[in-house]
């Protein structure tokens, strides 16, 4: 299965001037945790999250329509081209520890998202009628996503 297959091809995206309430009304309105920023050319400059906006709001004492995309964003992109294997869409949000993806073309311009709810649902939902995607896949990915780094509590200490 290519990613192109389980993408989101309309994702929503935002520049850099962005506030962050802009990038809150637009995860709101378009259920997403992700908002891709992008130049004018469409290409991808980082992304927002939603833990980028919990944060930045968090530690700020300023409201988030003061407080600018470019300040709270992730500048380093994971991802990925739509015509990529998704088993190796699925290897790099292991080991990165990232549920999404961006999905660029060539030219690093924006072309989708790719999460993994949309891995989970797709190979539930696989039109083929067939398990392009095992649960072992899904299952082996959520573990590296979800193992604790290496800490205190891994070395033996109480929780």
């Amino acid at each position: 299965m290519k990613v192109r297959d389980a993408m989101v091809k309309t994702p929503v995206s935002c520049s850099l001037e962005t506030n962050l309430g802009g990038a809150v009304e637009l995860m709101s309105k378009r259920n997403c945790g992700i908002v891709p920023i992008v130049d004018a050319h469409r290409k991808v400059m980082g992304v927002i999250t939603d833990r980028d906006i919990a944060i930045a709001t968090g530690t700020q004492n300023r409201l988030p329509a003061e407080i600018k995309v470019a300040e709270a964003a992730t500048r380093k992109v994971h991802s990925c081209k739509p015509t990529d294997d998704v088993r190796w869409a699925l290897d790099i949000m292991g080991e990165n520890k990232v549920r999404r993806l961006v999905v660029v073309n060539d030219q690093n311009q924006l072309e989708g998202v790719l999460s993994m709810d949309d891995v989970v649902l797709y190979a539930e939902t696989n039109p083929t009628g067939r398990a392009d995607i095992s649960a072992d896949d899904v299952l082996r990915t959520l573990k590296a996503l979800y193992s604790p780094q290496l800490s205190a509590r891994a070395a033996g200490a109480e929780r």
